[in-house]
């Protein structure tokens, strides 16, 4: 059994608007997969997510969490498996210390005192933040601040990690920073990982993409099947990840590259064949 599985989902935001929010959308994932759902703004992806975590109901269909039905009576239990990192941080925050804002959700949950420093120290180890437990969360950069409300998340010891534009708000080196931590604590804690992303580059270190377009699945396959449709994701309003858009600019100058889909080591292979081959 998957441990998420959507079926036949269907929303409209009211009866009386047309748009079909989400149409007859069926996928299953995995656990311990990192599955990226991308497409341009209004697509859905988000409206998608908030149906896996029962932030709004769908109009038709069903959403199963861990075996349980998503349902009024249920939905508490189904958020205690799932943890969301949304796209400011600053918004999560409300401790006057690190340690004390990754111990705020223990606390709300009645975790007993000792319980929670041990996983309050366990959390900010896995995100590499051990060294700042006692900083202002105002002080830290862009990278550290969402590196802390994933502590804050993995505290609360759920199977389900949901990241939601987790890294839009960041510069390059922050994007980098979460994303390494990210793979790093999914392989150590076996998680399973949702991440709503605009950036192709993050969507690419995923199992699998799910490709969303006017409500609808679109693909929902391998990065290196989705990414092999070059010029088609394009027409949907998606880039492609450095890698290719790099390959396809060599390409047209007559460079001789494979035709399927080349992630950063593959490129530099093929950059490297063709410097050997002068």
């Amino acid at each position: 059994m998957a441990l998420i599985e959507m079926n036949h989902i269907t929303f409209k935001y009211n009866d009386t608007d047309a748009r079909i929010a989400l149409d007859d959308i069926s996928l299953a994932i995995e656990e311990q997969e990192w599955v990226a759902i991308i497409g341009h703004n209004g697509s859905g992806k988000s409206t998608l997510a908030k149906t896996m975590n029962g932030l709004i109901a769908p109009t038709s269909g069903t959403v199963m969490i861990d075996g349980i039905e998503m349902s009024s009576d249920t939905v508490w239990e189904i958020r205690q498996k799932m943890g969301m990192v949304f796209q400011n941080p600053d918004n999560q925050f409300v401790g006057a210390t690190v340690e004390d804002d990754v111990a705020f959700g223990l606390e709300n949950a009645g975790i007993d005192r000792n319980e929670m420093m041990t996983r309050v120290d366990e959390s900010l180890e896995a995100v590499g933040m051990t060294a700042f437990k006692t900083k202002e969360p105002a002080r830290l950069s862009g990278g550290q601040k969402q590196r802390v409300a994933i502590a804050g998340v993995l505290a609360l010891s759920p199977k389900i990690i949901v990241l939601d534009e987790a890294t839009s708000m960041l510069d390059p080196k922050g994007r980098l920073e979460v994303i390494k931590t990210i793979r790093a604590i999914k392989a150590e804690q076996k998680l399973t990982v949702i991440s709503i992303t605009h950036d192709i580059d993050e969507a690419a270190h995923a199992d699998r993409i799910a490709v969303i377009e006017e409500g609808a699945l679109r693909e929902f396959d391998t990065p290196a099947n989705v990414f092999d449709h070059g010029t088609e994701l394009l027409k949907m309003g998606l880039a492609l990840p450095f890698s290719e858009r790099l390959k396809l600019a060599l390409k047209q100058k007559g460079f001789e590259l494979p035709d399927e889909y080349s992630d950063h080591e593959r490129m530099v292979k093929a950059l490297w064949t063709l410097h050997s081959k002068k």
